[in-house]
């Protein structure tokens, strides 16, 4: 067996263990908070961001799915907890019966509205008051390069 790893060097691996240590910690932290201060997980407080900020208060499922980079299945069980809690409702798409939208209720909305001022005080807290704009510009620049790079990568490949 040879060995063809690329090891990281000192300066590689202090970046990408510094950025695992901090993605932990700070998760945690403002997961931490919601839960305390909304009585929301992330990923009640992740459906409401997107289904607040779509057309309408809703999206289909298949959509969702894909922009949370969630399983269906997931997904599902998700929006059910939220449904019996009042916060979503599922209706059928008004042009295909098979197709499930995703629609934010009043007592929703009214949880997203109330959440999203302490979310953001906690990503303020936790985060970017933290770094100074220039490093806050830098850790932007890097990780939308990261993303796009990735979101490539994963892209079907078309086919002639």
């Amino acid at each position: 067996m040879t060995d063809d790893a690329r090891w990281l060097d000192e300066t590689e691996a202090r970046a990408w263990l510094g950025y695992r240590r901090m993605f932990l910690l700070l998760n945690r932290e403002v997961a931490r908070d919601l839960a305390q201060e909304c009585g929301l997980s992330e990923a009640d407080y992740d459906v409401l961001s997107n289904l607040s900020g779509a057309p309408g208060d809703s999206i289909r499922l298949t959509k969702l799915a894909a922009h949370l980079k969630w399983s269906k299945s997931r997904l599902s069980h998700q929006l059910t907890r939220m449904q019996q809690r009042g916060l979503i409702s599922r209706e059928e798409h008004p042009s295909d019966a098979r197709g499930a939208v995703i629609v934010l209720t009043e007592e929703g909305r009214r949880t997203i509205e109330e959440a999203a001022p302490n979310h953001v005080a906690s990503v303020r807290r936790n985060f970017i008051d933290l770094l100074t704009p220039q490093q806050l510009a830098a850790f932007g620049d890097i990780a939308w390069s990261v993303v796009e790079r990735l979101n490539e990568a994963a892209a079907p490949q078309k086919t002639s």
